[in-house]
């Protein structure tokens, strides 16, 4: 049994989810965009979930919290963005968890339960996700979930001001 589970964010979920990203700006900040100060209110926030709804509906993405079973807590939040239908059948994957839940296998569950809905229930054939090289957590998340290193993409995105580069890793239904 999970001691997690994913579910699709709601507008009464923006206010915890404000709270994880101002408790960790600091630390998601090398791994993130810079992002304008109005990013970090609750009207943003709750525009963004009703993008995320309405992404759905338009099957262009699907963005799930990540809450802990026992205590309906929100810690995290996982996303499959940018899909891609036809012969592709692709989604690229996003993910973090705040700090204080970090090391204790919930971002494995959650990656590994978003691939499994991305295979089962949305008919998806791929999954990808790029990372930092320093990001070596983030790595072991994708690795012990089964995806497999396919590359290194230089000066892929632009992280907090500077073009990085990524390591590229993917998982496939038939994997």
């Amino acid at each position: 049994m999970s001691t997690i589970y994913l579910r699709y964010l709601i507008k009464e979920d923006a206010a915890a989810l404000l709270d994880i990203k101002l408790r960790n700006r600091q630390f998601f900040q090398p791994f993130e965009p810079i992002r304008d100060e109005s990013h970090f209110t609750l009207a943003v926030q709750e525009q963004e979930i009703a993008g995320g709804i309405e992404a759905a509906a338009n099957d262009q993405s699907y963005t799930f919290g990540i809450f802990l079973q026992a205590t309906d807590e929100l810690i995290g939040r996982i996303a499959l963005t940018g899909i891609a239908r036809g012969p592709f059948q692709n989604a690229y994957l996003g993910y973090f968890v705040d700090r204080q839940h970090n090391g204790k296998g919930y971002a494995t569950a959650a990656v590994s339960l978003c691939v499994e809905k991305a295979f089962s229930e949305l008919g998806l054939h791929r999954v990808q996700a790029g990372v930092m090289p320093r990001n070596t957590a983030s790595i072991r998340v994708l690795e012990k979930a089964g995806f497999r290193h396919e590359g290194l993409s230089q000066h892929y995105l632009k992280i907090n001001g500077a073009w990085e580069d990524h390591e590229q890793f993917a998982i496939t239904a038939d994997s």
